[in-house]
């Protein structure tokens, strides 16, 4: 029998309610998922900044980030990216139950995965959001030259050329990315998080204005 079966999680002298007291609001993982050039990282950045702005306390774990540090052991074989999206989802948590909105960008190709991970999350707590942008577009943006490099050869297993992308069905917030400036769309995701981490209930999901 693994040990770690054995393993039970001590409950914690603070608990998630305390946290969110202090910090003023409630708390919930933003999850950022698209192909590779629809603009998830520039927008978690902005929307970090945004939120921030107006007090509200935030962290953003970005892909590129998590693999040169926690997750540089892996690669991106179907099972490798697997294991990526269970730990950053495991972090997430972490960093929710402390009470901070958690901004994630990840490209999370398949949709089990990210069931998986909003598993993980109480109700309301996991809001995906649907950087959506046609494979064209973002190949012509493609600021890495990774598509570049997927078409020649180099990059095997590069979603949306050699591995699918799994869209999601029913997301909290989906953009166009190739259609709403980048304003709009941190004004379309804040209003959505502000009103949820205000009243810490659940919120309508949301279309962009051109979505």
């Amino acid at each position: 029998m693994k040990q770690e079966m054995h393993l039970t999680a001590p409950p914690t002298a603070v608990e998630k309610a305390r946290h969110r007291e202090q910090m003023g609001h409630s708390s919930c993982v933003i999850w950022l998922t698209g192909l590779s050039g629809a603009g998830k990282s520039t927008l978690a950045n902005a929307l970090e900044e945004d939120l921030f702005a107006r007090g509200i306390h935030t962290y953003l774990l970005d892909g590129d980030r998590v693999r040169t540090g926690l997750n540089k052991d892996l690669g991106f074989a179907a099972k490798d990216r697997e294991e990526n999206i269970r730990r950053i989802a495991e972090v997430a948590k972490l960093f929710v139950d402390a009470g901070v909105v958690t901004v994630v960008a990840f490209i999370s190709p398949f949709r089990a995965d990210r069931d998986r991970a909003r598993a993980l999350f109480a109700d309301g707590e996991f809001v995906e959001v649907f950087v959506d942008c046609p494979i064209e577009v973002c190949a012509q943006r493609d600021p890495k030259g990774l598509y570049r490099k997927a078409r020649e050869g180099v990059i095997a297993e590069f979603t949306g050329i050699t591995s699918p992308y799994e869209p999601p069905l029913s997301s909290e917030v989906h953009l166009r990315t190739d259609r709403q400036p980048l304003e709009a769309c941190v004004a379309t995701v804040a209003q959505y998080i502000l009103r949820r981490v205000a009243h810490g209930s659940g919120a309508p999901s949301v279309e962009g204005a051109d979505g």
